[in-house]
């Protein structure tokens, strides 16, 4: 059993009662929004770019897929890149997809040593077992942004550059 003794009074803590915020609590405040602000507002202006390097970077990897795919199943793909629909597509034996661009994004140029610089109607590029014959340079275009994507037809790698680059 516990016996507990009391004076009547109450001695505790006792809050005195605060009218609003001090000057010090207001500046952390407004310290941590503003740094918030910092961090996440860059990502709501984007421009466009991060779109654009994206889709560099699904062309790049298509290519190389269409490089892998070709050489070890030992068949031959095409590539076809359509400029008046803004899409390209692959094509085998037994397998096909197609992509159309995104966001207002689009073929500026492709440049094909054989057939030089193209921008209108379509290309077909062939992937043989031994891979294409010769290299490709691909550019995009979305408002004053571009990218380029240049595969190189012996490794079967492909390199994405920001700007408008010729191999040479």
């Amino acid at each position: 059993m516990m016996l507990i003794l009391s004076t009547g009074k109450f001695e505790g803590y006792r809050m005195k009662a605060k009218d609003g915020f001090t000057l010090i609590e207001l500046i952390i405040v407004i310290f941590i929004i503003s740094l918030t602000t910092a961090l996440v507002m860059p990502k709501l202006w984007d421009t466009g770019e991060r779109a654009l390097k994206s889709e560099a970077k699904r062309i790049s990897n298509t290519l190389m897929y269409i490089y892998d795919e070709a050489a070890g199943k030992k068949q031959v793909y095409a590539l076809k890149i359509d400029f008046n629909a803004d899409s390209f597509s692959y094509e085998s034996e037994k397998e096909s997809r197609s992509f159309k661009m995104k966001d207002n994004i689009r073929f500026k140029d492709v440049i094909i040593p054989s057939l030089g610089e193209v921008s209108i109607g379509e290309i077909i590029y062939q992937f043989g077992p031994m891979g294409p014959e010769e290299p490709i340079t691909l550019h995009l275009i979305k408002d004053d942004s571009e990218f380029t994507v240049m595969f190189n037809h012996i490794n079967g790698r492909a390199k994405i550059l920001e700007g408008y680059f010729v191999e040479g």
